[in-house]
C-alpha cells in the first residue's frame, strides 16, 4: 500500500492571476500567469473517488482488476503497472493522496498545460510501479507513486526557472525537498511501498527535465506575462526517455 501526508504546495505555485517574479536584471516585477481551470486534475480526482466508490459497493472488486500484482504482470496483465493509481487500501489512504494531488496537481497544470500534464501523472504512475514490480513482492495500491512524480516535476520546474523565482526559490525549492524528504521517511513504514514512491519521483524528475516549462518574460512594462519556450519536441524526448528506461526495466523484471 502507498499512503503518506503530503504538505501542501509552496508559494509559486498558488492560483494568483499575477507572480512576483525577478527580470533579468534581478529588479522583482509583477507578470501574468497562465490560468485555466484545471479540468484534467478534477477529472483524475473524480475518476479516482468513482473508483473506490466501487472498491466500497463491490467489496474491493477493482482492486481485483488493478492493483499491482508482480505475478499477473508477469502474466502479460501489463496495464497494472499504471492502474494501481486508481485504487486505494483505505478512507485514510485516497484521502491523503486526492488532497495531495489537488494541493500540487492545481498548479501544476496551469503551468504544464492540460495534456503535458496528465502525460505526466500518467509516465510517474508508471515508474513508481515499475519499480515496486522490480523491487518489492507483495500487492500494492495508491496514487502516491503520481503524486510523488508531480512534486519531482515541481522540483525541476523550479530550477529550471529559477533566476525568475528570484528570492521565492531558496524557500520554494526547500519546501520541495522537505516535503520528499518527510513521505519518504514515513515510507520507511512495513506496510508502504516506498519503492514506488521513489519510481514515481523519478519518473517526474527525468520527464520534467526534458518537457517542464521554461518561462521568459514578454510585454512591456507594465503589461509583462509568460510564455513558455519548451518546444514540442522536448516533450516527446521526455516521454520516449522514460518509456525506454522503464519499458526496459519492465521487460528485465519479466523475463529474468
Amino acid at each position: 500500500m502507498n499512503d503518506n501526508p503530503f504538505r501542501p504546495p509552496s508559494e509559486p505555485f498558488n492560483d494568483a492571476q499575477e507572480k512576483q517574479v525577478a527580470d533579468a536584471k534581478g529588479q522583482s516585477i509583477r507578470v501574468s500567469t497562465p490560468q485555466s481551470a484545471p479540468y484534467v486534475t478534477y477529472t483524475i480526482i473524480a475518476i479516482t473517488s468513482l473508483v473506490y466508490l466501487l472498491q466500497l459497493i463491490t467489496s474491493d472488486l477493482p482492486i481485483i482488476f488493478l492493483a499491482k500484482s508482480n505475478e499477473l504482470i508477469r502474466e502479460g496483465q501489463l496495464w497494472r503497472l499504471v492502474t494501481p493509481a486508481l485504487v486505494h487500501g483505505s478512507v485514510p489512504h485516497i484521502l491523503f493522496n486526492m488532497y495531495a494531488l489537488l494541493s500540487f496537481g492545481t498548479g501544476l497544470e496551469r503551468h504544464f498545460g492540460h495534456g503535458r500534464f496528465l502525460l505526466l501523472y500518467i509516465l510517474s504512475a508508471f515508474t513508481g510501479n515499475v519499480m515496486s514490480f522490480l523491487l518489492t513482492s507483495g500487492n500494492s495500491v495508491g496514487a502516491s507513486t503520481a503524486i510523488f512524480g508531480l512534486v519531482g516535476a515541481e522540483g525541476v520546474f523550479l530550477l529550471q526557472n529559477r533566476k525568475l523565482f528570484g528570492g521565492q526559490f531558496r524557500n520554494a525549492i526547500g519546501n520541495v525537498i522537505f516535503v520528499v524528504a518527510i513521505n519518504l521517511f514515513f515510507g520507511l513504514q512495513p506496510q508502504i511501498d516506498n519503492w514506488g514512491h521513489i519510481g514515481g519521483l523519478l519518473g517526474g524528475l527525468i520527464f520534467t527535465s526534458f518537457a517542464g516549462p521554461v518561462w521568459e518574460i514578454e510585454g512591456i512594462r507594465p503589461m509583462y506575462h509568460l510564455v513558455d519556450r519548451r518546444e514540442v519536441g522536448g516533450v516527446i524526448i521526455g516521454a520516449a526517455t522514460v518509456l525506454f528506461i522503464f519499458g526496459g526495466l519492465a521487460f528485465w523484471g519479466m523475463v529474468r
